[in-house]
């Protein structure tokens, strides 16, 4: 007899046990008293299909004081499909305080895409700023080249507030970063001097601003400020436009030495090709030279050249030859350039 009523005693707390666990008396207790309407049946129904009736309730909660409409479908239905139902409640109402348009559907699409919806609405709220370049990246500044060849290095600071609108399927902080790095590259680019980015470096950031960096994006650039700007370099020079005038005129002094070496190898050349030349023609002139008794032999042969004829000519040479040595002997040291004259 006290075996039987032990057992019914186990058996009565085993299904009080299970009554308890299908039927959450003190969920839907305070669920009626905060005013969500919530059938008992429903509570058990979700049981049924898995769902922790606690992760169901108790946001229904927060969202019914907020003020918000969120039936108990859609929470069981995102929590079904993975997704973290307090934190998207939470989300809304933090997104609702703060005057910003964001519905359960949207903000549950983004948290099924993986984004932290609740870190979004709050980047809505207080725009991010993050370094351009980013620090993780291994370089402090960006390099860029001004028109008239200076190298300058930049680090801007951009600031960024979450687009709800665009953050399922939207590019992220990288390309954001990417951008803006692109865009002050090309802007310095298109500088004439180095001169003007130092002296209006917010023109750089306007017209960076101005091309649309944020399009395709899950974030909207609030603002670009460049942080720091200098010529590569110079870090510890004062004047930095005197020492880069004096490096420019090294670089033209060299350039001019290399082009005036660049001549004189080529007069030197040119001088080598003249003495050739000259020797060739000599060379010329002495083959010529040797046809001459060659042609008074052939002329003796023929008859054309008498005895007399040919002691007339050598009589002339003879002559010429003494009027050449008188003249010399009268002008031992003739100008440079002159020619001595013939008595």
């Amino acid at each position: 007899m006290q075996e039987s009523f032990g057992v019914i005693l186990v058996l009565a707390a085993v299904l009080l046990t299970f009554f308890f666990y299908m039927v959450p008396i003190r969920l839907w207790l305070a669920a009626t008293f905060a005013g969500v309407h919530i059938g008992i049946f429903n509570l058990i129904g979700m049981r049924i299909r898995r769902v922790t009736p606690a992760a169901i309730v108790n946001p229904m909660i927060n969202a019914h004081k907020a003020g918000l409409k969120v039936s108990s479908d859609q929470l069981e239905a995102h929590y079904l499909a993975g997704g973290n139902v307090n934190a998207v409640i939470t989300a809304l109402v933090s997104a609702d305080k703060a005057n910003i348009p964001l519905d359960f559907q949207r903000a549950a699409a983004i948290d099924l895409a993986g984004r932290n919806v609740l870190e979004a609405v709050h980047t809505s709220v207080n725009p991010r700023v993050i370094d351009c370049p980013q620090q993780t990246s291994g370089s402090a500044m960006l390099d860029a080249v001004a028109r008239d060849g200076i190298r300058l290095l930049v680090k801007a600071r951009v600031t960024v507030r979450a687009n709800l609108d665009r953050l399922v399927g939207g590019a992220t902080e990288e390309t954001i970063i990417a951008r803006v790095g692109q865009g002050i590259v090309s802007a310095i680019g298109s500088s004439d001097t180095y001169k003007d980015v130092l002296e209006n470096p917010d023109r750089i950031s306007r017209k960076v601003l101005e091309s649309g960096l944020d399009s395709q994006t899950a974030f909207e650039i609030v603002s670009i400020d460049i942080a720091d700007v200098s010529v590569a370099g110079m870090g510890n020079v004062a004047n930095v436009g005197a020492l880069l005038e004096t490096e420019r005129a090294e670089a033209d002094k060299k350039l001019r030495q290399a082009e005036a070496e660049g001549r004189r190898a080529t007069a030197v050349a040119r001088e080598q090709e003249m003495k050739a030349l000259t020797q060739e023609m000599r060379a010329k002139v002495v083959e010529a030279e040797a046809q001459i008794p060659l042609a008074m032999a052939e002329a003796f042969r023929s008859g054309n050249l008498g005895v007399m004829d040919y002691y007339h000519i050598k009589n002339i040479q003879a002559d010429t030859d003494m009027r050449k040595s008188i003249s010399d002997s009268s002008e031992p040291n003739p100008p440079h350039g002159s020619t001595p004259k013939i008595s």
